[in-house]
């Protein structure tokens, strides 16, 4: 078991971390267009998926201009509505903003409760500003500050996001700790020296064999156990 006793700051990823991103599109999508099966919703919300990792990918590249994730997740909705062959303008709208109202997993906040009262908490999303703040609001997500990757122009694994919250902080690396379900964003805090923590999340991307990460835990509970224990 890794040692905890140095770590002064604990950063979250959020979408997928700490809210049900899958399950919060599929309900936005299915409210958009009624006459969905399940199977076509899980279809249409896989293609959104699709469309706003692909974007970020060609950002990253230098393929396209920076863009925040509102507007790719508005660019994703029309996607989505022209693929069900369209949907009215005000239920385009509200799908367009279908991140700002993802749900929280169960475990969510009482884990973020207990974690805020022992060491400074941080989210750091590639969601933009205005959606980590409505999505703050509505899943009740508890922390001292909140980071988005659109300070910086860019997404997540990219290295200005990481520095970000190392400058932030203020705190040497190895005495921040960051906690996603994701391996791909643990392995890129990593690189920059962070503690690592995987929490286990459907949907998420798991750590493979290799993957030397301080703590991999079945959800952000059993992390608070283990970072809270005296």
């Amino acid at each position: 078991m890794a040692d905890a006793s140095d770590i002064e700051v604990v950063v979250f990823d959020v979408l997928g971390t700490l809210v049900d991103e899958p399950r919060g599109v599929r309900a936005a999508i299915a409210d958009a267009v009624p006459a969905a099966g399940a199977d076509r919703v899980a279809a249409l919300s896989t293609e959104w998926h699709r469309y706003v990792a692909q974007q970020q990918r060609r950002i990253a590249r230098g393929d396209r201009p920076y863009a925040n994730s509102d507007v790719l997740d508005g660019e994703a909705a029309r996607q989505v509505a022209d693929r069900a062959g369209g949907v009215a303008h005000a239920a385009l709208a509200r799908l367009a903003e279908a991140t700002r109202r993802l749900p929280p997993w169960a475990d969510t906040a009482a884990g973020l409760d207990r974690l805020a009262r022992r060491y400074c908490v941080l989210g750091l999303s590639n969601a933009g500003r205005t959606t980590l703040l409505r999505l703050a609001a509505h899943a009740g997500l508890r922390w001292h500050q909140a980071l988005s990757a659109e300070t910086v122009r860019a997404y997540k694994p990219a290295p200005e996001v990481y520095r970000l919250a190392l400058d932030v902080v203020d705190r040497p690396p190895e005495r921040v700790l960051l906690v996603a379900a994701h391996a791909w964003d643990l392995r890129g805090a990593r690189r920059h020296g962070f503690r690592t923590g995987y929490v286990h999340r459907p949907g998420g991307d798991p750590p493979a064999d290799g993957d030397a990460f301080d703590w991999r835990c079945a959800g952000l509970a059993e992390l608070a156990d283990v970072l809270t224990a005296d």
